[in-house]
């Protein structure tokens, strides 16, 4: 495969990835947080199969944008950087966490009385750990990575580094305040960094 083929190849990842992923929180509907636990489980049985396909979506979509992580640490020639590396552990972490949020949602469709709110307050903890761990732990590397070749202009580097620490500081403070709209934003933000990221590199020139 030619270093042309790969780049139209990973930018297809990312594109594809970033629609998907943004696709499955659109259809993944939330219940009420008024709902009693009757009206909860009554809510997981009508939205059951739109629930189970909204979690394989987030699956794929994670583990397309991943990819496309990985193969920018790869045309940007850092796989034997410590900044490369890390985006490769930081892949690995935001597939964990994404795969376990999936879990929690096929097993709130199985809840009974006794545990489901011990299911949703488990998914509410992953979605934390989103925020506190995982977004911050591959976008920070992957901004150096971009910042340290021309890869892709410099902005995307910058603009990963801020949103990583945006990540880092607000998904420590939704834990003690009201403020987990904030990190509701920066989610739409990355969306947006994925999106144009593979956007870029799929229409500029190779230039690494």
């Amino acid at each position: 495969m030619s270093k042309t083929q790969f780049r139209i190849l990973t930018a297809i990842c990312g594109l594809v990835g970033c629609i998907i992923l943004i696709t499955s929180f659109i259809i993944n509907p939330a219940p009420p947080s008024t709902d009693t636990i009757t009206q909860l489980i009554v809510f997981g049985n009508e939205h059951h199969n739109i629930i189970l396909m909204a979690g394989w979506l987030q699956t794929v979509g994670t583990l397309l944008l991943v990819l496309f992580a990985i193969a920018i640490v790869h045309v940007a020639g850092a796989t034997t950087r410590f900044s490369g590396w890390f985006t490769m552990f930081g892949g690995i972490v935001l597939m964990m966490v994404s795969v376990i949020e999936v879990i929690f949602y096929i097993n709130f469709l199985t809840s009974t009385v006794s545990t489901l709110l011990e299911n949703l307050n488990l998914i509410r903890a992953v979605q934390h750990a989103f925020s506190m761990v995982a977004a911050p732990i591959i976008f920070l590397p992957l901004g150096t990575v971009i910042l340290g070749s021309r890869v892709l202009p410099q902005v995307f580097g910058y603009l990963a580094l801020l949103l990583g620490v945006a990540f880092s500081i607000f998904g420590m403070v939704c834990l003690f305040g009201p403020f987990q709209y904030v990190v509701d934003y920066l989610a739409m933000g990355q969306g947006g960094w994925w999106l144009l990221a593979a956007i870029t590199l799929l229409v500029q020139k190779e230039t690494t």
